[in-house]
Protein backbone atom coordinates (compact mmCIF):
# COMPACT_ATOMS: atom_id res chain seq x y z
CA UNK A 1 0.00 0.00 0.00
CA UNK A 2 1.41 3.42 -0.85
CA UNK A 3 1.33 7.16 0.77
CA UNK A 4 3.39 9.85 1.01
CA UNK A 5 4.41 11.97 4.10
CA UNK A 6 1.18 14.10 3.08
CA UNK A 7 -1.24 11.19 1.59
CA UNK A 8 -2.01 8.63 3.72
CA UNK A 9 -3.58 5.11 2.54
CA UNK A 10 -5.40 2.68 4.48
CA UNK A 11 -7.90 -0.28 3.93
CA UNK A 12 -11.60 -0.48 5.05
CA UNK A 13 -12.60 -3.58 3.23
CA UNK A 14 -13.04 -3.19 -0.05
CA UNK A 15 -12.65 0.28 0.31
CA UNK A 16 -9.50 2.43 -0.21
CA UNK A 17 -9.69 5.49 1.96
CA UNK A 18 -7.14 8.18 0.78
CA UNK A 19 -6.53 11.06 3.69
CA UNK A 20 -5.02 14.17 2.32
CA UNK A 21 -2.50 14.58 5.46
CA UNK A 22 -0.75 18.40 6.01
CA UNK A 23 -3.18 19.36 8.85
CA UNK A 24 -1.44 21.79 9.52
CA UNK A 25 -1.76 23.49 6.61
CA UNK A 26 -5.30 23.03 5.80
CA UNK A 27 -4.05 20.00 3.70
CA UNK A 28 -3.28 22.60 1.07
CA UNK A 29 -1.47 20.87 -1.86
CA UNK A 30 1.72 20.02 -2.02
CA UNK A 31 4.36 17.67 -4.14
CA UNK A 32 4.20 15.09 -1.74
CA UNK A 33 0.50 15.00 -1.49
CA UNK A 34 -0.27 14.74 -5.53
CA UNK A 35 1.93 12.02 -5.89
CA UNK A 36 0.23 10.41 -3.22
CA UNK A 37 -2.81 11.10 -4.82
CA UNK A 38 -2.15 9.67 -8.28
CA UNK A 39 -0.42 6.43 -6.87
CA UNK A 40 -3.68 5.89 -4.82
CA UNK A 41 -5.90 6.50 -7.95
CA UNK A 42 -3.56 3.53 -9.64
CA UNK A 43 -3.49 1.46 -6.69
CA UNK A 44 -7.36 1.48 -6.57
CA UNK A 45 -7.62 0.93 -10.54
CA UNK A 46 -5.48 -2.10 -10.31
CA UNK A 47 -6.62 -4.28 -7.27
CA UNK A 48 -9.51 -5.79 -7.98
CA UNK A 49 -10.36 -6.32 -4.54
CA UNK A 50 -10.81 -2.32 -4.34
CA UNK A 51 -14.19 -1.83 -5.21
CA UNK A 52 -14.98 1.60 -4.01
CA UNK A 53 -12.70 4.98 -2.78
CA UNK A 54 -13.12 7.34 -0.26
CA UNK A 55 -10.84 10.57 0.30
CA UNK A 56 -11.16 13.03 2.94
CA UNK A 57 -8.79 15.36 5.12
CA UNK A 58 -7.13 15.26 8.17
CA UNK A 59 -7.42 17.23 10.96
CA UNK A 60 -10.99 18.67 10.06
CA UNK A 61 -10.15 20.38 6.58
CA UNK A 62 -10.51 18.90 3.51
CA UNK A 63 -8.19 20.71 1.50
CA UNK A 64 -7.52 24.56 1.48
CA UNK A 65 -6.17 24.64 -2.53
CA UNK A 66 -2.58 24.80 -3.78
CA UNK A 67 0.24 25.73 -1.39
CA UNK A 68 0.68 29.52 -2.84
CA UNK A 69 4.13 29.44 -0.92
CA UNK A 70 5.24 26.61 -3.32
CA UNK A 71 3.84 28.49 -6.52
CA UNK A 72 5.44 31.71 -5.76
CA UNK A 73 8.72 29.02 -5.43
CA UNK A 74 9.20 29.27 -1.70
CA UNK A 75 9.04 26.21 -0.86
CA UNK A 76 11.10 23.22 -1.25
CA UNK A 77 9.08 20.42 0.31
CA UNK A 78 8.37 17.43 -1.64
CA UNK A 79 11.73 17.74 -3.83
CA UNK A 80 12.44 14.19 -3.41
CA UNK A 81 9.48 13.81 -5.79
CA UNK A 82 10.90 15.86 -8.50
CA UNK A 83 12.08 12.63 -10.54
CA UNK A 84 7.80 11.94 -10.61
CA UNK A 85 6.99 14.95 -12.23
CA UNK A 86 9.85 14.82 -14.96
CA UNK A 87 8.92 10.95 -15.63
CA UNK A 88 5.23 12.11 -16.07
CA UNK A 89 4.54 15.73 -16.72
CA UNK A 90 0.69 15.25 -16.81
CA UNK A 91 1.14 13.59 -12.77
CA UNK A 92 -0.48 16.47 -11.00
CA UNK A 93 -3.51 17.03 -13.64
CA UNK A 94 -4.20 13.22 -12.65
CA UNK A 95 -3.77 13.41 -9.21
CA UNK A 96 -6.61 16.42 -9.14
CA UNK A 97 -8.93 14.14 -11.18
CA UNK A 98 -8.60 16.95 -14.12
CA UNK A 99 -7.17 13.69 -16.32
CA UNK A 100 -7.71 10.74 -14.99
CA UNK A 101 -10.98 8.90 -13.92
CA UNK A 102 -10.76 6.07 -11.55
CA UNK A 103 -12.87 3.24 -12.56
CA UNK A 104 -14.16 2.78 -8.96
CA UNK A 105 -16.44 5.12 -7.91
CA UNK A 106 -15.02 8.13 -5.28
CA UNK A 107 -16.50 9.34 -2.29
CA UNK A 108 -15.33 12.47 -0.95
CA UNK A 109 -16.03 13.00 3.36
CA UNK A 110 -15.20 16.47 3.34
CA UNK A 111 -15.26 18.60 6.63
CA UNK A 112 -13.56 21.88 7.20
CA UNK A 113 -12.09 23.71 4.08
CA UNK A 114 -13.11 22.51 0.57
CA UNK A 115 -11.83 25.61 -1.22
CA UNK A 116 -10.22 26.53 -4.28
CA UNK A 117 -8.18 23.39 -5.39
CA UNK A 118 -10.30 21.42 -2.71
CA UNK A 119 -13.46 22.47 -4.46
CA UNK A 120 -11.46 21.47 -8.29
CA UNK A 121 -10.74 17.90 -6.85
CA UNK A 122 -14.21 17.97 -5.70
CA UNK A 123 -15.66 17.84 -8.66
CA UNK A 124 -13.80 15.13 -10.09
CA UNK A 125 -15.37 12.81 -7.26
CA UNK A 126 -18.69 11.12 -7.92
CA UNK A 127 -20.69 10.91 -4.27
CA UNK A 128 -19.64 13.92 -2.64
CA UNK A 129 -20.61 14.13 1.53
CA UNK A 130 -19.86 17.04 3.75
CA UNK A 131 -20.21 17.63 7.54
CA UNK A 132 -22.78 21.17 8.45
CA UNK A 133 -19.81 23.50 9.23
CA UNK A 134 -17.57 23.11 5.59
CA UNK A 135 -16.62 25.72 3.66
CA UNK A 136 -16.49 25.50 -0.23
CA UNK A 137 -15.21 28.27 -3.26
CA UNK A 138 -13.29 28.57 -5.92
CA UNK A 139 -10.71 31.43 -4.75
CA UNK A 140 -8.75 31.73 -7.47
CA UNK A 141 -10.06 35.13 -8.79
CA UNK A 142 -10.21 36.60 -5.97
CA UNK A 143 -6.04 36.58 -6.11
CA UNK A 144 -5.90 37.17 -10.10
CA UNK A 145 -5.54 33.36 -10.77
CA UNK A 146 -7.72 30.92 -12.50
CA UNK A 147 -9.37 27.71 -11.67
CA UNK A 148 -7.64 25.11 -13.84
CA UNK A 149 -8.10 22.82 -12.48
CA UNK A 150 -10.98 21.96 -14.53
CA UNK A 151 -14.13 24.45 -13.10
CA UNK A 152 -14.82 26.43 -15.73
CA UNK A 153 -15.54 23.22 -18.14
CA UNK A 154 -17.23 20.65 -14.95
CA UNK A 155 -18.89 23.12 -12.50
CA UNK A 156 -21.54 24.30 -15.06
CA UNK A 157 -22.20 20.34 -16.11
CA UNK A 158 -22.72 19.56 -12.09
CA UNK A 159 -24.55 22.78 -11.03
CA UNK A 160 -26.70 25.07 -13.26
CA UNK A 161 -24.80 28.00 -14.97
CA UNK A 162 -26.05 30.62 -13.25
CA UNK A 163 -24.63 28.83 -9.88
CA UNK A 164 -21.55 28.28 -11.49
CA UNK A 165 -20.98 31.28 -12.78
CA UNK A 166 -21.43 33.14 -9.48
CA UNK A 167 -19.38 30.47 -7.79
CA UNK A 168 -16.60 31.12 -10.38
CA UNK A 169 -16.49 35.00 -10.60
CA UNK A 170 -16.70 35.99 -7.18
CA UNK A 171 -14.81 33.82 -5.70
CA UNK A 172 -17.32 33.90 -2.45
CA UNK A 173 -17.47 31.31 0.51
CA UNK A 174 -20.28 28.84 0.16
CA UNK A 175 -21.71 27.30 3.33
CA UNK A 176 -22.35 23.24 2.74
CA UNK A 177 -26.27 23.67 2.95
CA UNK A 178 -25.30 26.15 0.23
CA UNK A 179 -23.46 24.12 -1.74
CA UNK A 180 -26.17 21.07 -1.04
CA UNK A 181 -28.75 23.84 -2.27
CA UNK A 182 -27.51 24.11 -5.92
CA UNK A 183 -26.69 20.50 -5.84
CA UNK A 184 -22.56 20.22 -5.99
CA UNK A 185 -22.74 18.29 -2.80
CA UNK A 186 -25.12 15.47 -1.92
CA UNK A 187 -25.47 14.99 1.70
CA UNK A 188 -25.04 17.35 4.84
CA UNK A 189 -24.32 15.52 7.70
CA UNK A 190 -23.50 16.89 11.28
CA UNK A 191 -19.22 17.76 11.92
CA UNK A 192 -17.06 15.13 12.50
CA UNK A 193 -19.73 12.28 10.83
CA UNK A 194 -18.73 12.75 6.84
CA UNK A 195 -16.42 10.06 6.57
CA UNK A 196 -18.40 7.67 8.72
CA UNK A 197 -21.63 8.30 6.59
CA UNK A 198 -19.01 8.01 2.93
CA UNK A 199 -17.78 4.68 4.49
CA UNK A 200 -21.37 3.62 4.41
CA UNK A 201 -22.25 4.88 1.30
CA UNK A 202 -19.22 2.81 0.28
CA UNK A 203 -20.35 -0.32 1.84
CA UNK A 204 -23.81 -0.21 -0.31
CA UNK A 205 -21.65 0.38 -3.66
CA UNK A 206 -19.45 -2.30 -2.36
CA UNK A 207 -22.05 -5.04 -1.90
CA UNK A 208 -23.07 -4.66 -5.44
CA UNK A 209 -21.81 -6.30 -8.39
CA UNK A 210 -18.59 -5.18 -9.19
CA UNK A 211 -18.66 -5.43 -12.57
CA UNK A 212 -22.06 -3.74 -13.22
CA UNK A 213 -20.82 -0.94 -10.74
CA UNK A 214 -18.20 -0.19 -12.73
CA UNK A 215 -20.02 -0.26 -16.31
CA UNK A 216 -22.30 2.14 -14.64
CA UNK A 217 -20.29 4.83 -13.75
CA UNK A 218 -17.96 4.40 -17.08
CA UNK A 219 -21.67 5.10 -19.13
CA UNK A 220 -22.72 8.22 -17.07
CA UNK A 221 -19.47 9.73 -17.58
CA UNK A 222 -19.25 8.53 -21.60
CA UNK A 223 -22.98 9.63 -22.67
CA UNK A 224 -22.98 13.35 -20.18
CA UNK A 225 -22.11 14.94 -23.23
CA UNK A 226 -23.85 12.60 -26.39
CA UNK A 227 -27.65 13.20 -27.89
CA UNK A 228 -29.84 10.65 -26.42
CA UNK A 229 -30.30 8.61 -29.70
CA UNK A 230 -25.82 7.77 -29.37
CA UNK A 231 -26.20 7.89 -25.60
CA UNK A 232 -28.67 4.89 -25.50
CA UNK A 233 -26.58 3.27 -27.95
CA UNK A 234 -23.74 3.86 -26.27
CA UNK A 235 -25.36 2.31 -23.01
CA UNK A 236 -26.34 -0.39 -24.79
CA UNK A 237 -22.79 -1.95 -25.70
CA UNK A 238 -22.06 -0.63 -22.38
CA UNK A 239 -24.72 -2.61 -20.75
CA UNK A 240 -25.65 -5.76 -22.17
CA UNK A 241 -22.51 -7.63 -21.84
CA UNK A 242 -23.07 -7.32 -18.10
CA UNK A 243 -26.08 -9.67 -18.68
CA UNK A 244 -23.98 -12.37 -19.59
CA UNK A 245 -21.64 -12.20 -16.81
CA UNK A 246 -21.45 -15.09 -14.09
CA UNK A 247 -21.71 -11.95 -11.41
CA UNK A 248 -25.03 -11.29 -13.03
CA UNK A 249 -26.11 -15.11 -12.87
CA UNK A 250 -24.71 -15.10 -8.84
CA UNK A 251 -27.00 -11.94 -8.37
CA UNK A 252 -30.13 -13.45 -9.58
CA UNK A 253 -29.06 -16.61 -7.64
CA UNK A 254 -28.73 -14.81 -4.59
CA UNK A 255 -31.98 -12.82 -4.99
CA UNK A 256 -33.90 -16.22 -5.81
CA UNK A 257 -32.30 -17.79 -2.79
CA UNK A 258 -32.92 -14.73 -0.37
CA UNK A 259 -29.14 -14.47 0.55
CA UNK A 260 -26.98 -11.96 -0.15
CA UNK A 261 -24.60 -12.18 -3.30
CA UNK A 262 -21.25 -13.50 -3.88
CA UNK A 263 -19.79 -11.55 -6.56
CA UNK A 264 -15.94 -12.71 -7.89
CA UNK A 265 -15.97 -10.02 -10.77
CA UNK A 266 -16.39 -12.84 -13.78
Amino acid sequence: MGGTEHLTVRREGATLVLTLNRPDAKNALSLPMLVGLYDGWVEADEDDGVRSIVLTGAGGSFCAGMDLKALAGLGTQGEQYRDRLKADPDLHWKALLRHHRPRKPVIAAVEGYCVAGGTEILQGTDIRVAGESATFGLYEVRRGLFPIGGSTVRLQRQVPRTHALEMLLTGRPYTAPEAAGIGLIGHVVPDGTALAKALEIAEQVNSCGPLAVEAIKASVYETAEMTETDGLASELKRGWPIFDTADAKEGARAFAEKRPPVYKRA
